[in-house]
This record gives C-alpha cells, sequence and structure tokens, in this order.
C-alpha cells in the first residue's frame, strides 16, 4: 500500500476516533466547520477507493447497499426544500454525512482495506486513550474502545497478550459506568459469541441458522405486540422482581442507574404518532426534520428557539432511519442486513464467519433499541461489519486464514501469510490509478 494510502487511513481513523468522543470531552477539540471538511473528506476518500480497493467480484452482492444510499440521496435531496432557518440546514447537513456512510462498502469489503484500520487503531489511537481518559466522561469510555470490541470477536485467535489486552478494556468499560447499558452489552454480546466457536454444538450451522432467523425476525413481533399493548419488552420492571440499580453516570438525570428503567417506549409512542400526524409513514421527513417531541419538545423550542417541538434524533437507531426515509428506508436498510447475515452464515467457509454473521443479526435486533446514528466508532465498525459479511474475500476465508488475517493486525509475519494476493491486486490498482 501506497504511503499516501497509509497516512489518509491514518488520518480516517484519528479523525473517527475523536469525532466519536467529541461530545464527551471535558476539553474542546474542534469545531463544526472543521469536523464538517473532515467527514467530507472521509466520505469523499471512501468513494474515491472504490477503483482501488473494491473487488468487482463483489458489485452485485452488494448492491442492496447501493439501493440503500441511492434512496438516502433521494432524501438529503427533499431535505434541501424543506429545511428552513439555521437549525433545520445545520440537522441536514450533519444528518446527511451519517447517511452517507455506507459509502464505505467499498472499501469495508476489502480484507486489507479492514486490516489495516484496525492495525492503524491499535497503533495510533488506542495509547492517547491511556492520557486521554482522565478528559472525558466515564460514558466515553465505551464510544472510545469499539474497536477492541471488534476484536473480541475474534477472541480464539487471538494471542494471549491481545486477549488480555481486550479483556481489560472490557473491564474498564463495565468499571466505568456500568448505567451506560448500551457500552456493555457491545462488549458483552462480542464475548459470549466468541465463545460459542469453542462448542461445536452451538456453533454448528443449524444452530445458527436458526438463530440468525430468530434475530432477524423478533423485532417485528415485539413491535406488534408493543402496539398491540400485549407484551412489552421495555417495561423490564413488569416481569422482573427486585430492585437492579447501578449509582448514577456522572453528569446524568437522577434514576438513570435503574437498570430495570424504560427509556424507550415513549420515543416509540413520539416517533410513531408524529408520523402519522404529519403524513411521513412512508417517505419519511429528511434528513433536515425531526419528530415532534411532547416530553423534549420545550426544552429543544427553549434552548434553540425553533418552536416546533421537535426532537431531531433519538436514542434508538431504526427510529431514527424511519424519521428521516421512512418505510422504504427502514425497508432497504432491513435487506442489507437480511442478505449479509444469510451470506455469512450459509455462504462462507468458515465457523467464526458464520459467528460474524450472528453478531450482525444482532445489531439488526439492538438497532430497534439504541445504536445512535452518529458518524461515529460504534457505526462505523457496524458497516465493516456489514461489509465482511459481503465479501466475497472474507467469506472465502477459512478459520486457518481468518487467525492469520486477525494477528496480522498486530504480527506483520502474519499479514504477509494472508494478504500477499490481495496485497498484490491493491498495489496494481494503486499503479493503475497514479
Amino acid at each position: 500500500m501506497s504511503k499516501k494510502n497509509n497516512i489518509l487511513i491514518l488520518i480516517l481513523v484519528l479523525t473517527i476516533t475523536l469525532y466519536t468522543i467529541d461530545i464527551y470531552s471535558k476539553i474542546p477539540i474542534g469545531n463544526t466547520v472543521i469536523w464538517w471538511a473532515l467527514l467530507i473528506a472521509i466520505l469523499s476518500y471512501f468513494y474515491k477507493s472504490k477503483k482501488i480497493f473494491f473487488n468487482e467480484n463483489n458489485s452485485n452482492i452488494i448492491k442492496p447497499v447501493e439501493i440503500y444510499l441511492i434512496w438516502n440521496v433521494i432524501c438529503i435531496v427533499r431535505g434541501l426544500f424543506v429545511a428552513q432557518g439555521y437549525w433545520e440546514w445545520k440537522f441536514l447537513i450533519q444528518t446527511s454525512l451519517v447517511l452517507l456512510i455506507p459509502l464505505c462498502i467499498y472499501v469495508v469489503t476489502n480484507t486489507y482495506w479492514v486490516q489495516k484500520v484496525v492495525q492503524k487503531w491499535f497503533y495510533y489511537a488506542l495509547p492517547p486513550f491511556f492520557i486521554y481518559i482522565f478528559l472525558m466522561s466515564p460514558e466515553a469510555i465505551g464510544h472510545y474502545l469499539v474497536p477492541l470490541s471488534f476484536v473480541l470477536l475474534f477472541f480464539p485467535f487471538l494471542t494471549n497478550k491481545i486477549r488480555l489486552l481486550c479483556l481489560f478494556a472490557a473491564l474498564i468499560v463495565f468499571a466505568s459506568n456500568l448505567s451506560a447499558r448500551s457500552n456493555v452489552i457491545k462488549f458483552l454480546i462480542p464475548m459470549l459469541l466468541a465463545l460459542v466457536y469453542y462448542f461445536k454444538l452451538l456453533a454448528n450451522t443449524p444452530v445458527l441458522k436458526i438463530t440468525r432467523i430468530v434475530f432477524i425476525v423478533i423485532p417485528f413481533i415485539l413491535l406488534y405486540l408493543g402496539i398491540t399493548n400485549t407484551f412489552n419488552v421495555f417495561k423490564i420492571s413488569d416481569y422482573v422482581e427486585g430492585e437492579y440499580k447501578v449509582a448514577d453516570a456522572e453528569g446524568a438525570p437522577p434514576g438513570s442507574g435503574d437498570l430495570t428503567s424504560d427509556s424507550r417506549t415513549f420515543l416509540y409512542v413520539e416517533v410513531i404518532s408524529s408520523a402519522i400526524k404529519y403524513d411521513y409513514v412512508w417517505l419519511g421527513r429528511t434528513p433536515a426534520r425531526g419528530n415532534e417531541s411532547p416530553h423534549f419538545g420545550p426544552d429543544i423550542d427553549k434552548d434553540l428557539g425553533t418552536n416546533k417541538m421537535e426532537r431531531h434524533s433519538n436514542e434508538v437507531s431504526i427510529l431514527n432511519v424511519f424519521t428521516w426515509t421512512g418505510i422504504v428506508g427502514v425497508v432497504l436498510y432491513f435487506l442489507i442486513f437480511l442478505k449479509a447475515t444469510y451470506l455469512a452464515i450459509y455462504k462462507s467457509k468458515s465457523r467464526i464467519m458464520k459467528i460474524i454473521g450472528i453478531y450482525l443479526a444482532f445489531r439488526w435486533v439492538y438497532a430497534w433499541v439504541e445504536d445512535f446514528s452518529k458518524f461515529n466508532l460504534s457505526y462505523f465498525f457496524l458497516w465493516i461489519v456489514i461489509g465482511i459479511c459481503l465479501s466475497n474475500d472474507f467469506r472465502a476465508m477459512t478459520d486457518s486464514e481468518f487467525k492469520n488475517w486477525v494477528r496480522g493486525i498486530f504480527d506483520q509475519r502474519y499479514r504477509k501469510a494472508i494478504v500477499k494476493k490481495q496485497l498484490v491486486k491493491v498495489e496494481k490498482n494503486l499503479n493503475n490509478n497514479i
């Protein structure tokens, strides 16, 4: 890989990492204009790198992602005619950057590129964490260490040294803010799935196929049960006895440490009611607008002076997709998970690839619970997982080759063993495009 591309990947990694924790930082890192310029540059890099890193054999496989991207662009263009005033134009630009992140599909399907990204993060973004930990709020820790949760998926293939590092990172996340349930879950699930690799009874294809189907359809079942007031999965306190509380996080509202508290039902009610009231159920309200929020609206109007009672985005990813791009956007987003998880489990050579497919299916479920829609490490690494599942190159790898690939992140000897063919192709593309 050329020196230029190495530098670009390093800038990409550091930019997304710092932008992820910007809102949690106790000292200012940058300003809006600088961040937007950097993020636009990253999106441009994703698209321009298609000639270098994208394997044309994946062209048909990534069609669902490209269709989703086209619909997002259509919604962005519609937003140009909808936006009014400073804040709506700012929301339109900010959200458009998020909706265009799937452009990374042209690079995240490349085994060599993904390995380089993770390697750069470990070499250049992880060391400053141990200094910056004192300059950010506890909740930021889990967001900063997202790449370690990704590496945990490959726990059986890691060296003992890296295993200890990942487990230590998980303990830091758990200890720093247990009330930040999302951070805890995003580290816990990869650890549990990695352990499945050791149990052939659980890791066999029939079991994983059934698990995938359950994960894929359960959000729709639970949504129906919730709407019909039959069963509400978010009201955990109605179904379990006793109190499950931890100390409230620094700066969080009182009572946020209640692990059984329902902080999602009213969001669904607000988002769906707003869509029906203003008739944007199918096509969405565009990324320039949000949902009417009786709960947050008054304070938002007071702070921004918009007088529309709107909350531009919510903590639940799928609600944001629905608000900005409608049911059409939700269906297209769903089809990406449907195809990627299918290919990972039915069309791959390795057991670890099938486990990654289950992890992606879990992320589909979790999109209905949280997963902020932001240009951050969590959303970026979600697309890396999607790219891995869609990639012919990744799915053609055996467990032994995956082991070399993962260890190659930290050891050049393994790196050469697994990426030699891919590197030849990349270098050829680089030379053709100079």
